[in-house]
C-alpha cells in the first residue's frame, strides 16, 4: 500500500512539474531591429491567442534581470522584452541617450511586431519609458505597472546627488562583465556617459514631468519603501496625477521590491492586470 502511494505521489510530482511552464530571457533567441542608426534588440515568447505583456528595464540593466519573474505571467501572456539602446545586446548609436529616445525606440518595436493592447511592465528607467508611452498615446496600452520609477524635476535633481558619489570603476564592478559578454560595440566608458547624462536630464527630453497628467490608462506604481531614488512623497504626488492610479508602497523592500518580494509582487501584479476597468 505503501509503494502504491509513493508511485502515485512522484507521479503527480512529476505532472506537476511537467506543467510548470519555465520560461527566461537568454539573448540568444532574439532579432534586432535597426532605428535610428542603432540596432534594438528583442526577444518574443509566443503564447498564441494571448495578449502582450511588455518588459522594459532599469538603468545599466537587460532583459534577463527580469527572469525571476517571467514565469509568473508565462500561462496568460505573450511575452516581449527589449533591451534598451545600448543596454544587453541594443547598440548606443552615435547620438545622445535620452528618456524620449529609449521611449521612440520601444515604440518602433511594438509598431514593427504589430502589437495591440498592451500590458507594461517597467523598472526603473523602464517604468520611466512607461509613463512617456502611456502619456504619449501614440501604441496601443492598456495598462501599466511601473516599479521604482521616477518622474519628476526634483526626482532628477535627487538623481544627480546620488550619481556624484559613484565612480566609474564603480559602475564597471556592478555592470561591465555582462555588458563586454554580451553588446555587439562594446564602449562601457561612453555608455555610461550617456546613461549619467540620461538620468540627469531636465529637459522635456528627460523625465515625463507634466505629462503625466495625460495618462489615461491604468496605471500601478509599486515602490519599496526603502528607495531612494524616488521619495515616498513623490510616488503620492504622481499618483495623485494619474487618475486611474494605484500605489503600493512594499514595507522594508528596496529599489527592485519586485525581486525582494517576489510572491507580493505576483499577487498584487496578477489582481491590477486581470481586474475589469469599467
Amino acid at each position: 500500500m505503501k509503494l502504491i502511494i509513493l508511485i502515485i505521489l512522484r507521479f503527480v510530482l512529476f505532472t506537476i512539474a511537467s506543467n510548470a511552464q519555465t520560461v527566461e530571457f537568454n539573448h540568444k533567441t532574439g532579432e534586432y531591429l535597426e532605428v535610428d542608426d542603432a540596432d534594438i534588440y528583442y526577444e518574443v515568447i509566443e503564447n498564441a491567442g494571448k495578449p502582450t505583456l511588455l518588459f522594459l528595464h532599469g538603468g545599466f540593466g537587460n532583459i534577463e534581470d527580469f527572469n525571476s519573474i517571467l514565469s509568473m505571467f508565462a500561462n496568460d501572456y505573450r511575452i516581449v522584452g527589449i533591451d534598451s539602446r545600448g543596454h544587453g545586446k541594443s547598440t548606443l548609436g552615435p547620438g545622445k541617450l535620452t528618456y524620449k529616445r529609449l521611449q521612440l525606440d520601444v515604440e518602433a518595436v511594438v509598431n514593427h511586431l504589430q502589437l495591440k493592447d498592451i500590458d507594461i511592465i517597467g523598472f526603473s528607467d523602464g517604468g520611466i519609458i512607461a509613463y512617456r508611452l502611456a502619456a504619449a498615446n501614440e501604441i496601443p496600452i492598456r495598462k501599466i505597472i511601473t516599479i521604482g520609477a521616477t518622474w519628476s524635476l526634483s526626482d532628477a535633481e535627487l538623481m544627480e546627488k546620488i550619481v556624484a558619489d559613484i565612480t566609474l570603476e564603480d559602475w564597471k564592478g556592478y555592470f561591465l562583465n555582462f555588458y563586454q559578454l554580451h553588446n555587439p560595440q562594446p564602449d562601457f566608458d561612453r555608455f555610461t556617459k550617456c546613461v549619467i547624462e540620461m538620468w540627469t536630464d531636465k529637459t522635456e527630453n528627460g523625465y515625463p514631468l507634466e505629462s503625466v497628467e495625460n495618462i489615461t490608462v491604468p496605471t500601478l506604481i509599486i515602490r519599496g519603501n526603502d528607495d531612494n531614488s524616488i521619495p515616498l512623497e513623490s510616488a503620492v504626488e504622481l499618483a495623485a496625477k494619474i487618475k486611474r492610479s494605484l500605489l503600493f508602497n512594499i514595507p522594508f523592500a528596496p529599489h527592485d521590491a519586485h525581486n525582494k518580494y517576489p510572491q507580493m509582487f505576483e499577487i498584487v501584479a496578477k489582481e491590477f492586470l486581470n481586474k475589469c476597468e469599467k
